[in-house]
């Protein structure tokens, strides 16, 4: 049954990344509203990515640092269930670090894996999805914690027709915020309008 699997994930396409992704429109808040899930994922709940771009100098060793913070079950009220943080680093590939769909992340030493944007809102930049060479997983991003349920739909439909996925495992990530746990994880109103406040 192993080798049937790998044997699968093998004749899968490469991922296809978007056409345009200006790398600093990318940068800043985006809220996890779906994902096939890593082992750290599967109940997590108010998952929120900050993207950061370092500047160029001779002492860098990346490109992106990534702040990934999550409730790990699904009621991210529940005082029992603590915020855990997952600091990343992220490397842009091609030969242009601010116009480029293609990335390599390392969640943790000495782990460096694809990163692939393989959709986008080009025009706003207001959701994108990131994928995984096996299709095992991959992350909905959001600006903002509530996706319209009609882009969702779409994007299931994207991930099954364009890039060869199954949808088996996907989860919507619950986000379920009010002004105390959007104050204790440091987001602004910017990040967070009142509107999307419990």
């Amino acid at each position: 049954m192993g080798n049937s699997a790998t044997s699968s994930a093998l004749a899968l396409p490469a991922l296809k990344t978007v056409a345009t992704c200006e790398t600093t429109r990318f940068m800043g808040t985006w809220f996890v509203v779906g994902v096939k899930p890593t082992y750290l994922e599967t109940t997590c709940s108010n998952s929120v990515e900050k993207y950061t771009l370092l500047e160029d100098n001779e002492n860098k060793k990346h490109d992106i640092d990534i702040d990934f913070k999550y409730n790990a079950y699904e009621d991210p009220l529940d005082e029992k269930n603590k915020v855990k943080s997952l600091n990343q680093k992220g490397w842009i590939q091609g030969d242009n670090r601010l116009q480029s769909g293609d990335w390599k992340v390392s969640p943790i030493w000495p782990i460096k894996m694809g990163y692939p944007i393989i959709e986008l809102d080009e025009k706003d930049y207001n959701y994108a999805v990131v994928g995984y060479s096996s299709r095992a997983y991959c992350w909905i991003l959001s600006r903002t914690p509530v996706m319209d349920e009609g882009i969702y739909t779409d994007i299931k439909k994207k991930l099954v027709e364009n890039h060869q996925y199954d949808l088996e495992g996907l989860r919507k990530v619950p986000q379920i915020w009010t002004a105390e746990e959007r104050t204790k994880r440091g987001l602004t109103k910017e990040e967070l309008p009142d509107s999307f406040l419990n």
